[in-house]
């Protein structure tokens, strides 16, 4: 296997370090609008398996053209999802593996927004799913942790766990803190307005999918590890557009911890058109407004040992067990900032990113996940990733009993 891994910021270094101490990849591309910072995380996994390239994710034509002059048979979009449509149209064209994190992105409803979906997060991807399956070509689509390995965890959930489930509920919260800032981000500012000032997404078995006001629907969540009650809100997310094709349900929700400081941030931001992504003119020069705000903020890559605390992300699920009890269990996977600093040199939330896509390749290249398609990882057989992911690549995940939703005063 041949890699290319567009986007060499805070994730596509991390999977580049995370990645060099296997052996499933023959040649691995980090690709960059900036060079240097490709250089920089090509030299930093010490690998010469590993090289970088200056390449533009918005020019279609740069990346067929990058993929056949390094004889790529992978492609990992690592950028942000602006670049989504970009790169997965070049390799359709290039006939080569796709894999991203992040799928395209949405448009609220013209007028019913908070009703009514729009177009939906991944609506071009699989609109072009036919076109993929006929010439046998794959894209893997939702492929980090969240989406990713909480869509792993539906299918286990599905095979091993329970005989009928009632919600598929993704659960994300931390107890992170950044030390010497008084509002740091922790992942892409840029993305995280996306998702989280769009109308979040539910699906619903007799309802499909519809949408709900941002930061609807507040529960408390007990998160494990020590991190305890974190209060989440609905957000925008993959999982929710990804689980119900793949996976029998009765509801998917996704909700996130992100806190009033934080929410609170997010809507003056909005209030002020700070979130819009369209360039206004200031002083003779075009601008987007989100572009500053992201500029004026620490990059999340960046901040290393300033944080402390853990990470989490996991799936709720409820309904019957293989015996036909009522079962309500929390599948979960922790990651304690100073340990991923310690392992790679990356903050937490970059790196459970960056983790679980290195893992999907390898079982690409071996054969053990194949396919064609559009698909999603609920697609494919959750063991072996599950095994891979806690034996060799050394990072644990864990299954918990949750009190079910009346109980916990949903």
């Amino acid at each position: 296997m041949r890699v290319l891994v567009i986007g060499s910021g805070g994730v596509g270094a991390a999977f580049a370090k995370i990645a060099a101490r296997r052996t499933f990849f023959e040649a691995m591309v980090l690709a960059d609008i900036d060079a240097d910072r490709a250089g920089r995380a090509a030299a930093a996994t010490g690998d010469p398996r590993v090289s970088a390239l200056a390449l533009d994710a918005s020019d279609r034509d740069e990346i067929v053209a990058a993929i056949a002059s390094n004889r790529v048979t992978a492609v990992l979009n690592a950028a942000d999802p602006r670049f989504v449509v970009p790169i997965f149209d070049a390799c359709f064209t290039a006939g080569v593996t796709y894999l991203d994190m992040a799928m395209s992105l949405s448009s609220p409803h013209e007028t019913d927004p908070y009703s009514q979906t729009g177009v939906k997060l991944g609506d071009y991807q699989f609109e072009r799913s036919d076109q993929w399956a006929e010439r046998g070509l794959l894209a893997l689509c939702g492929m980090g942790v969240e989406p990713g390995l909480a869509d792993v965890f539906a299918r286990y959930a599905s095979d091993h766990l329970f005989s009928e489930i009632d919600e598929l509920n993704v659960r994300d919260g931390a107890d992170l803190v950044v030390r010497g800032y008084d509002f740091a981000p922790t992942f892409s500012i840029w993305t995280t307005i996306e998702e989280c000032l769009n109308p979040p997404v539910i699906w619903e078995r007799e309802r499909g999918w519809y949408t709900t006001a941002p930061f609807s629907e507040p529960e408390v969540f007990d998160f494990p590890e020590g991190i305890g009650p974190v209060e989440c809100v609905n957000v925008e997310h993959e999982e929710v557009l990804l689980m119900p094709r793949w996976i029998e349900a009765n509801r998917v929700t996704f909700k996130y911890g992100l806190g009033d400081e934080f929410i609170d941030v997010l809507r003056t931001l909005h209030k002020l058109g700070l979130d819009r992504t369209e360039p206004v003119s200031v002083r003779g020069h075009q601008v987007a407004p989100r572009d500053v705000v992201a500029a004026c903020l620490p990059n999340p890559a960046d901040l290393t040992t300033e944080i402390e605390g853990r990470t989490c992300a996991g799936l709720w699920v409820t309904g019957r067990d293989r015996d036909g009890n009522p079962s309500s269990q929390y599948l979960y996977h922790v990651a304690d900032n100073a340990e991923t600093v310690g392992r790679d040199g990356a903050q937490a939330v970059v790196w459970q990113t960056a983790l679980f896509p290195v893992v999907a390749l390898e079982l690409i290249a071996h054969g053990v996940w194949s396919g064609a398609g559009v698909v999603g990882p609920e697609a494919f057989d959750a063991v072996p990733f599950l095994d891979l992911v806690a034996g060799d690549y050394g990072s644990p995940w864990g299954v918990q009993p949750v009190a079910s939703a009346s109980e916990a005063g949903r």
